[in-house]
């Protein structure tokens, strides 16, 4: 949901002018650490290898 959250943020600031780019900036890079969270958690709830 934060992730969605930040994507939608993020498309509001871009369609603002005059445009925050520092704030985009730590957004989009708050929202990648997400992204890479998620990623993780995934991938130990389901790991590939056989137990």
């Amino acid at each position: 949901m934060e992730h969605a959250d930040l994507d939608a943020t993020i498309d509001r600031l871009v369609e603002h002018m005059p445009l925050d780019e520092l704030m985009l900036q730590r957004l989009k890079k708050r929202r990648l650490a997400l992204r890479d969270r998620i990623s993780r958690l995934e991938i130990a709830l389901d790991p590939k290898e056989p137990a």
